[in-house]
Order: C-alpha cells, then sequence, then structure tokens
C-alpha cells in the first residue's frame, strides 16, 4: 500500500494546482522597457497655438506583484533630450524652465498598481509613485491603459504636470501666455524578462 500512495500524492497535489488555476498567486515579474519602443510626448497649450514636443526615454526597468499591486523600479527620461520643433524655443525651454544641465534626468518611480492587470486583453489602472523633476520629488497617480498581448505590455498613460506649481518657470511673455501645466503622453511596450 505504501509504494501506491507515494506516486499517488504529488500526482493529485499536481491535479488540485492545476484545478485552482488562477487561485494560485501570481508570482512578481520582472519588466523590461526598450528605450527605441517608447514614445514619451508632451502638449502645451497657449492663447496663440499649442506646442507639441517629445523627449527620449533613457533606461526603464519595473519589478511587479499581480497579486498585491506592488510595483518598483523607475523609468528615466533624458530630460536634456526634449525638443519641440522650434531652436529658439527648445534653447529656453532647456536653459530657464527645465535647466536640464543641472538636471539632465525626469524620473518616475511607481510603488504600487491600483487595479488588475489582465494576463490577456485591456486594462484600466492607476499607477502611483514619485514623479522626480527639476530636483524634487512629487507623489503622483497615473491613469494608464495597458493592452496584454502574448507577454508584452502595450502601456499608454496621459496625465497632466503643474510645473509651474512645482517651482519651474513659467515660460509666458507679455504677448504670449501660456498654460502652467503640460500633458504628458508616454506610450511603450513592456516586455517580461
Amino acid at each position: 500500500m505504501m509504494k501506491l500512495t507515494r506516486p499517488f500524492v504529488p500526482l493529485c497535489l499536481s491535479i488540485v494546482l492545476l484545478a485552482a488555476g488562477e487561485s494560485v498567486p501570481a508570482q512578481p515579474k520582472s519588466l523590461g522597457i526598450e528605450p527605441a519602443q517608447a514614445k514619451v510626448e508632451f502638449t502645451l497649450g497657449s492663447l496663440l497655438h499649442t506646442v507639441h514636443g517629445s523627449f527620449q526615454l533613457k533606461r526603464g526597468t519595473l519589478s511587479f506583484d499581480p497579486q498585491s499591486g506592488k510595483t518598483s523600479g523607475e523609468l528615466v527620461v533624458d530630460a536634456t533630450s526634449g525638443e519641440s520643433g522650434s531652436p529658439a524655443r527648445d534653447r529656453r525651454m532647456h536653459a530657464s524652465i527645465l535647466e536640464s544641465a543641472k538636471y539632465p534626468e525626469i524620473a518616475f518611480h511607481p510603488d504600487r498598481v491600483d487595479g488588475n492587470v489582465a494576463p490577456e486583453g485591456k486594462s484600466q489602472v492607476q499607477l502611483h509613485g514619485m514623479f522626480a523633476i527639476h530636483g524634487a520629488e512629487h507623489e503622483i497617480l497615473v491613469p494608464a491603459t495597458v493592452e496584454a498581448v502574448a507577454g508584452l505590455y502595450n502601456v499608454s498613460a496621459t496625465f497632466e504636470v503643474p510645473y509651474v506649481k512645482w517651482g519651474m518657470k513659467n515660460p509666458s511673455t507679455l504677448m504670449l501666455r501660456v498654460s502652467d501645466k503640460v500633458e504628458i503622453t508616454i506610450q511603450t511596450i513592456v516586455h517580461t524578462m
């Protein structure tokens, strides 16, 4: 009787685990972001026209626990890469507003995901964490759409940065008035490592 019981126990345990499916806790996932597959764009409204521009992602790594939502890692943007299509405007943005020579990186350090990320298909979540820009960190909640397909996650997020409130200069002049907030849109592909 002992000989039959030994192989039977692991077989029963395997069947129970397979039947449990989603109730088995998911393991934390290490995720990578290829800078070449990321788009970081900004929009700044003004009375005369809207300014559109972009930045380049330097690096990005994340660790995500689907069970608890706990997240760690960083997304780092090269502040010196910002461009809007106007060399004069870009020089002013880097010298007077971002001070990118002094603060060359803009970083987001997420600590949790609010909402569930489906293993396949679209999910609406919010990323909570600290946004570091111009030498200071600010708590932020970023709404995001995540579309999971075969181990890849297409992530799209749009949020506002109140740059004047956060200590940066407003580039408005007597003739040109611009918003005191800039809209940031990030689109990227995140993959499991």
